[in-house]
Protein backbone atom coordinates (compact mmCIF):
# COMPACT_ATOMS: atom_id res chain seq x y z
CA UNK A 1 0.00 0.00 0.00
CA UNK A 2 0.88 3.35 -0.56
CA UNK A 3 -0.20 7.34 -0.87
CA UNK A 4 -0.08 8.78 -4.24
CA UNK A 5 0.44 12.11 -5.26
CA UNK A 6 0.49 13.78 -8.26
CA UNK A 7 3.47 15.91 -8.75
CA UNK A 8 3.12 19.62 -11.24
CA UNK A 9 4.41 19.59 -14.29
CA UNK A 10 5.11 21.82 -17.29
CA UNK A 11 1.76 22.71 -19.35
CA UNK A 12 0.92 20.04 -21.41
CA UNK A 13 2.77 17.28 -19.96
CA UNK A 14 1.40 14.10 -18.15
CA UNK A 15 1.33 14.45 -14.03
CA UNK A 16 3.83 12.56 -12.47
CA UNK A 17 3.04 9.99 -9.87
CA UNK A 18 4.68 9.81 -6.59
CA UNK A 19 4.30 7.81 -3.72
CA UNK A 20 5.42 7.26 0.06
CA UNK A 21 4.88 3.45 0.80
CA UNK A 22 2.34 2.53 3.82
CA UNK A 23 3.59 -0.39 5.98
CA UNK A 24 0.12 -2.14 8.33
CA UNK A 25 2.38 -2.95 11.72
CA UNK A 26 -0.45 -5.07 12.96
CA UNK A 27 0.03 -7.78 11.87
CA UNK A 28 3.70 -8.27 12.86
CA UNK A 29 3.69 -6.82 16.16
CA UNK A 30 0.51 -9.37 16.84
CA UNK A 31 3.17 -12.33 15.76
CA UNK A 32 1.70 -13.62 12.88
CA UNK A 33 3.66 -16.45 11.18
CA UNK A 34 5.44 -14.72 8.01
CA UNK A 35 4.27 -11.06 8.85
CA UNK A 36 7.98 -10.30 9.59
CA UNK A 37 9.49 -11.53 6.21
CA UNK A 38 6.20 -9.86 4.58
CA UNK A 39 6.79 -6.62 5.86
CA UNK A 40 10.44 -6.62 5.56
CA UNK A 41 10.41 -6.72 1.92
CA UNK A 42 7.90 -3.93 2.14
CA UNK A 43 10.59 -2.23 4.36
CA UNK A 44 13.58 -2.57 1.81
CA UNK A 45 11.49 -1.38 -0.98
CA UNK A 46 10.39 1.92 1.06
CA UNK A 47 14.16 2.03 1.78
CA UNK A 48 15.88 1.57 -1.38
CA UNK A 49 13.51 3.61 -3.53
CA UNK A 50 11.85 6.30 -1.31
CA UNK A 51 13.71 6.58 1.96
CA UNK A 52 10.67 7.46 3.59
CA UNK A 53 7.77 5.50 4.45
CA UNK A 54 4.36 5.65 6.77
CA UNK A 55 3.19 2.92 9.91
CA UNK A 56 -0.03 2.23 11.06
CA UNK A 57 -1.33 -0.38 13.62
CA UNK A 58 2.40 0.83 14.95
CA UNK A 59 0.77 0.49 19.12
CA UNK A 60 2.16 4.43 19.99
CA UNK A 61 -0.64 5.65 21.72
CA UNK A 62 -1.65 8.24 19.65
CA UNK A 63 -3.85 10.04 22.49
CA UNK A 64 -0.53 10.61 24.41
CA UNK A 65 1.42 12.21 21.43
CA UNK A 66 -1.79 14.56 21.06
CA UNK A 67 -1.13 15.08 25.01
CA UNK A 68 2.89 15.76 24.49
CA UNK A 69 2.17 18.38 21.12
CA UNK A 70 -0.25 20.42 23.55
CA UNK A 71 2.90 20.62 26.73
CA UNK A 72 4.83 21.54 23.40
CA UNK A 73 2.28 24.37 22.75
CA UNK A 74 2.78 25.10 26.59
CA UNK A 75 5.95 25.51 26.85
CA UNK A 76 7.27 27.41 23.60
CA UNK A 77 4.44 29.63 24.88
CA UNK A 78 6.76 30.93 27.69
CA UNK A 79 8.49 33.87 27.77
CA UNK A 80 12.21 33.91 26.32
CA UNK A 81 13.67 34.59 29.26
CA UNK A 82 12.09 31.50 30.88
CA UNK A 83 13.36 29.01 27.38
CA UNK A 84 16.59 30.62 27.60
CA UNK A 85 16.92 29.16 30.83
CA UNK A 86 16.97 25.96 29.33
CA UNK A 87 19.10 26.76 26.78
CA UNK A 88 21.57 24.24 25.22
CA UNK A 89 25.05 24.78 25.89
CA UNK A 90 28.06 22.48 24.96
CA UNK A 91 27.21 19.08 26.36
CA UNK A 92 24.39 19.93 27.51
CA UNK A 93 20.97 19.46 25.14
CA UNK A 94 17.77 21.77 25.71
CA UNK A 95 16.62 24.91 24.14
CA UNK A 96 17.83 25.91 20.48
CA UNK A 97 16.31 29.69 19.60
CA UNK A 98 15.02 30.55 16.11
CA UNK A 99 17.59 31.59 13.79
CA UNK A 100 20.35 29.46 15.45
CA UNK A 101 21.02 26.65 12.58
CA UNK A 102 22.05 26.21 8.89
CA UNK A 103 22.52 23.21 7.99
CA UNK A 104 25.39 23.83 5.39
CA UNK A 105 26.18 19.96 4.51
CA UNK A 106 22.88 19.57 2.60
CA UNK A 107 23.30 17.59 -0.75
CA UNK A 108 20.69 19.67 -2.37
CA UNK A 109 20.42 23.33 -1.91
CA UNK A 110 22.97 25.96 -0.36
CA UNK A 111 21.06 27.00 2.36
CA UNK A 112 22.39 30.16 3.50
CA UNK A 113 19.35 31.51 6.19
CA UNK A 114 18.58 30.02 9.91
CA UNK A 115 16.03 28.03 9.98
CA UNK A 116 13.21 29.86 11.82
CA UNK A 117 11.97 26.84 14.07
CA UNK A 118 12.63 26.63 18.00
CA UNK A 119 13.86 23.39 19.02
CA UNK A 120 14.01 21.20 22.72
CA UNK A 121 17.04 19.12 22.00
CA UNK A 122 16.26 16.11 24.59
CA UNK A 123 18.41 12.87 24.90
CA UNK A 124 17.84 9.80 26.27
CA UNK A 125 18.75 10.45 29.41
CA UNK A 126 21.07 8.14 31.56
CA UNK A 127 21.55 8.08 35.29
CA UNK A 128 24.51 10.32 36.90
CA UNK A 129 26.39 6.97 37.41
CA UNK A 130 26.51 5.95 33.63
CA UNK A 131 29.46 5.83 32.85
CA UNK A 132 28.55 7.88 29.70
CA UNK A 133 27.82 10.88 32.23
CA UNK A 134 30.44 10.62 34.66
CA UNK A 135 32.98 10.79 31.45
CA UNK A 136 30.63 14.08 30.58
CA UNK A 137 30.26 12.26 26.92
CA UNK A 138 27.50 14.72 24.84
CA UNK A 139 24.10 13.19 23.90
CA UNK A 140 23.64 11.57 27.72
CA UNK A 141 21.74 14.31 29.47
CA UNK A 142 20.89 15.48 31.87
CA UNK A 143 18.15 17.35 30.19
CA UNK A 144 17.27 21.19 30.94
CA UNK A 145 13.35 20.76 32.41
CA UNK A 146 10.70 23.82 32.76
CA UNK A 147 10.03 23.85 36.72
CA UNK A 148 6.54 25.56 36.24
CA UNK A 149 4.72 23.39 34.11
CA UNK A 150 3.12 20.48 35.75
CA UNK A 151 3.03 17.40 34.07
CA UNK A 152 5.24 18.46 30.98
CA UNK A 153 8.50 16.36 32.00
CA UNK A 154 6.27 13.28 32.43
CA UNK A 155 4.22 13.25 29.83
CA UNK A 156 7.11 14.20 27.38
CA UNK A 157 9.35 11.52 29.29
CA UNK A 158 6.43 8.95 27.83
CA UNK A 159 6.35 10.09 24.52
CA UNK A 160 9.94 9.89 23.70
CA UNK A 161 9.64 6.37 25.40
CA UNK A 162 7.26 5.11 23.22
CA UNK A 163 8.63 6.09 20.20
CA UNK A 164 11.94 4.51 21.48
CA UNK A 165 10.41 1.00 21.94
CA UNK A 166 8.57 1.47 18.08
CA UNK A 167 12.40 2.03 17.30
CA UNK A 168 13.39 -1.10 18.81
CA UNK A 169 10.42 -3.14 17.60
CA UNK A 170 11.38 -2.05 14.20
CA UNK A 171 14.67 -3.74 14.82
CA UNK A 172 14.12 -6.78 13.55
CA UNK A 173 12.29 -5.77 10.32
CA UNK A 174 15.58 -3.95 9.35
CA UNK A 175 17.66 -6.89 9.92
CA UNK A 176 15.37 -9.47 7.24
CA UNK A 177 15.53 -6.33 5.22
CA UNK A 178 19.65 -6.36 4.71
CA UNK A 179 19.61 -9.94 4.33
CA UNK A 180 20.70 -10.75 8.00
CA UNK A 181 19.40 -12.92 11.06
CA UNK A 182 16.65 -11.06 12.71
CA UNK A 183 18.26 -10.13 16.09
CA UNK A 184 21.08 -8.83 14.09
CA UNK A 185 20.90 -5.53 15.10
CA UNK A 186 19.66 -6.38 19.08
CA UNK A 187 23.34 -6.10 20.54
CA UNK A 188 24.12 -2.97 19.03
CA UNK A 189 20.99 -1.16 20.84
CA UNK A 190 21.58 -2.28 24.37
CA UNK A 191 22.23 1.29 25.38
CA UNK A 192 20.76 3.38 22.45
CA UNK A 193 21.96 6.94 22.01
CA UNK A 194 18.35 8.40 20.78
CA UNK A 195 18.20 12.06 20.68
CA UNK A 196 15.39 13.96 20.24
CA UNK A 197 14.03 17.12 17.97
CA UNK A 198 10.62 19.09 19.48
CA UNK A 199 9.91 21.65 17.59
CA UNK A 200 8.10 24.73 17.20
CA UNK A 201 7.33 26.40 13.52
CA UNK A 202 6.13 29.26 14.09
CA UNK A 203 4.22 31.85 11.48
CA UNK A 204 6.63 33.78 9.85
CA UNK A 205 7.67 35.40 6.67
CA UNK A 206 10.32 33.58 5.62
CA UNK A 207 13.42 35.71 3.03
CA UNK A 208 14.49 33.84 0.25
CA UNK A 209 16.02 30.65 0.69
CA UNK A 210 14.96 31.06 3.86
CA UNK A 211 12.58 27.91 5.89
CA UNK A 212 10.83 26.51 9.00
CA UNK A 213 13.91 24.11 8.49
CA UNK A 214 15.82 23.70 5.71
CA UNK A 215 17.00 21.33 2.92
CA UNK A 216 18.72 18.19 4.83
CA UNK A 217 19.50 14.62 5.53
CA UNK A 218 18.85 13.20 8.87
CA UNK A 219 21.90 11.57 10.80
CA UNK A 220 21.05 8.69 12.06
CA UNK A 221 19.83 5.03 11.92
CA UNK A 222 16.42 5.99 11.63
CA UNK A 223 13.58 8.92 12.25
CA UNK A 224 10.25 8.66 13.88
CA UNK A 225 7.62 11.22 13.77
CA UNK A 226 4.32 11.30 14.04
CA UNK A 227 2.34 13.82 11.99
CA UNK A 228 1.49 17.04 12.53
CA UNK A 229 -2.34 18.22 12.30
CA UNK A 230 -0.57 21.66 10.23
CA UNK A 231 1.02 20.85 6.65
CA UNK A 232 4.74 21.79 6.01
CA UNK A 233 6.68 18.39 5.42
CA UNK A 234 7.96 17.83 2.41
CA UNK A 235 10.34 15.33 1.17
CA UNK A 236 12.54 15.55 -1.84
CA UNK A 237 12.19 12.22 -4.48
CA UNK A 238 14.90 10.94 -6.46
CA UNK A 239 13.03 12.19 -9.42
CA UNK A 240 14.27 15.78 -7.81
CA UNK A 241 10.36 16.19 -7.02
CA UNK A 242 9.35 18.33 -3.24
CA UNK A 243 6.13 16.40 -2.30
CA UNK A 244 4.16 16.97 0.82
CA UNK A 245 4.23 14.39 3.29
CA UNK A 246 1.06 15.27 5.40
CA UNK A 247 -1.27 12.81 2.98
CA UNK A 248 -2.50 10.46 5.96
CA UNK A 249 -4.28 11.00 9.10
CA UNK A 250 -2.85 11.88 12.35
CA UNK A 251 -2.76 8.03 13.83
CA UNK A 252 0.08 7.39 11.50
CA UNK A 253 4.16 7.99 11.99
CA UNK A 254 6.68 8.62 8.94
CA UNK A 255 9.80 6.89 9.31
CA UNK A 256 13.01 7.60 7.62
CA UNK A 257 16.88 6.73 7.51
CA UNK A 258 19.51 8.81 8.12
CA UNK A 259 22.92 9.51 7.07
CA UNK A 260 24.62 6.98 9.58
CA UNK A 261 22.05 4.26 8.40
CA UNK A 262 23.01 5.19 4.52
CA UNK A 263 26.57 4.63 5.25
CA UNK A 264 26.36 1.46 7.05
CA UNK A 265 24.39 0.28 4.01
CA UNK A 266 26.80 1.32 1.39
CA UNK A 267 23.97 3.78 0.10
CA UNK A 268 21.38 0.98 -0.27
CA UNK A 269 19.16 2.75 1.99
CA UNK A 270 17.95 6.23 1.31
CA UNK A 271 19.11 9.07 3.24
CA UNK A 272 16.41 11.27 1.73
CA UNK A 273 16.29 14.91 2.05
CA UNK A 274 13.43 16.95 3.50
CA UNK A 275 12.55 20.53 4.66
CA UNK A 276 9.57 22.29 6.64
CA UNK A 277 8.19 25.18 5.04
CA UNK A 278 6.55 28.32 7.22
CA UNK A 279 3.12 27.10 8.20
CA UNK A 280 0.16 29.13 8.03
CA UNK A 281 -0.95 28.43 11.65
CA UNK A 282 1.61 27.08 14.47
CA UNK A 283 2.56 23.96 13.73
CA UNK A 284 4.61 21.58 16.18
CA UNK A 285 6.42 18.13 15.60
CA UNK A 286 8.17 16.06 17.90
CA UNK A 287 11.24 13.43 16.27
CA UNK A 288 13.05 10.81 17.65
CA UNK A 289 16.23 9.96 16.20
CA UNK A 290 16.79 6.24 17.38
CA UNK A 291 20.15 5.77 17.21
CA UNK A 292 22.17 2.48 18.05
CA UNK A 293 24.68 2.29 21.50
CA UNK A 294 27.46 5.56 21.42
CA UNK A 295 30.32 3.11 20.28
CA UNK A 296 28.67 1.33 16.99
CA UNK A 297 30.61 1.43 14.16
CA UNK A 298 29.06 1.87 10.47
CA UNK A 299 31.28 -0.40 8.10
CA UNK A 300 29.50 -1.28 5.37
CA UNK A 301 27.73 -4.12 5.65
CA UNK A 302 28.72 -7.32 4.10
CA UNK A 303 25.77 -7.70 2.15
CA UNK A 304 25.69 -3.91 0.90
CA UNK A 305 29.00 -4.65 -0.50
CA UNK A 306 30.28 -6.20 -4.00
CA UNK A 307 32.89 -6.08 -7.04
CA UNK A 308 30.15 -3.67 -8.70
CA UNK A 309 29.54 -1.50 -5.45
CA UNK A 310 32.78 -1.43 -3.54
CA UNK A 311 33.03 0.35 0.16
CA UNK A 312 31.83 3.98 -0.38
CA UNK A 313 32.43 4.98 3.46
CA UNK A 314 35.13 4.97 5.88
CA UNK A 315 34.04 3.16 9.31
CA UNK A 316 32.46 5.70 11.99
CA UNK A 317 30.78 5.34 15.27
CA UNK A 318 27.36 6.89 15.64
CA UNK A 319 28.98 9.13 18.58
CA UNK A 320 31.82 10.64 16.50
CA UNK A 321 29.08 11.13 13.82
CA UNK A 322 26.74 12.82 15.77
CA UNK A 323 29.46 15.43 17.08
CA UNK A 324 30.84 16.07 13.50
CA UNK A 325 26.75 16.39 12.32
CA UNK A 326 26.03 18.76 15.48
CA UNK A 327 28.74 20.59 15.33
CA UNK A 328 28.86 21.45 11.71
CA UNK A 329 25.84 22.94 11.54
CA UNK A 330 24.64 24.35 15.07
CA UNK A 331 26.77 27.25 16.68
CA UNK A 332 28.06 27.38 20.31
CA UNK A 333 25.11 28.52 21.64
CA UNK A 334 23.06 25.62 20.29
CA UNK A 335 25.78 23.15 21.48
CA UNK A 336 27.79 23.27 18.12
CA UNK A 337 30.90 24.42 17.12
CA UNK A 338 29.81 27.37 14.08
CA UNK A 339 31.38 30.27 14.31
CA UNK A 340 29.47 32.51 11.88
CA UNK A 341 25.66 32.35 13.19
CA UNK A 342 23.93 34.86 15.60
CA UNK A 343 21.12 33.34 17.05
CA UNK A 344 18.55 36.02 17.86
CA UNK A 345 17.24 34.36 21.13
Amino acid sequence: MSVQMEVETEAGAAPIKEEIPVLDLGPFLAGEDGAAERLAAELRYAQENIGFYFVTNHGVPMDLIRRGYAELESVFALPMEEKLKLRATGTRPGYVPPNSVIYVNSPVNKNTKADLNEVLRYVNERPDDHPGRIAGRRFHGPNPWPENLSGFKETIKECHHALAALGRRMLPLYALALDKPANFFDAMFDDPLWTTRNSHYPVMEAEENQFGISPHQDHGFMTLLPLSDVPGLEIRTRAGNWINADHMGEDAIIINTGEFLNRWTNGRFLATPHRVNPPKKDRYSMALFFNPSPDTIADPLDTCVSEDNPAKFEPISIYDYMCWYVDRNYPPEAGGKRTDIEPKG
